[in-house]
């Protein structure tokens, strides 16, 4: 899923004409971020785009984002205000409703979800 996320999102760049693009991962617990399929896919990618002369070029970078001091962070206060502004506490919203108030929020183009494939039995 990350490196579908990774192909999309260097497709949009691209279009807007983007050199490099520095992605800020942080410190969760999950690996999924620095696997070594995705530091793979980052390095032949950049070794790509080197030698075609064009492209978005990616560089991944790891933070120590302050878990336990989220003042210190300064997305968190976005993510706060922008979850009080989009939840309703009486119900819970269904996905198609949640995405479309996300993007009326935050003023952001409503893409199609990336999904992941169906793993075979």
């Amino acid at each position: 899923m990350t490196i579908d996320f990774l192909q999309w999102a260097r497709q949009q760049l691209s279009r807007q004409k983007v050199k490099v693009w520095t992605l800020i991962w942080d410190n969760a617990r999950e690996a999924w971020h620095v696997s070594r399929a995705v530091r793979t896919w980052i390095r032949d990618h950049n070794h790509q785009v080197k030698r075609a002369g064009k492209g978005v070029r990616t560089r991944s970078v790891a933070c120590k984002l302050p878990s336990k001091s989220p003042w210190l962070n300064p997305i968190e206060p976005k993510w706060l205000h922008g979850k009080r502004a989009i939840v309703e506490p009486a119900r819970l919203l269904a996905p198609d409703e949640m995405a479309d108030r996300v993007c009326a929020h935050f003023g952001c183009a409503h893409e199609p979800h990336l999904k992941a494939p169906k793993k075979s039995p």
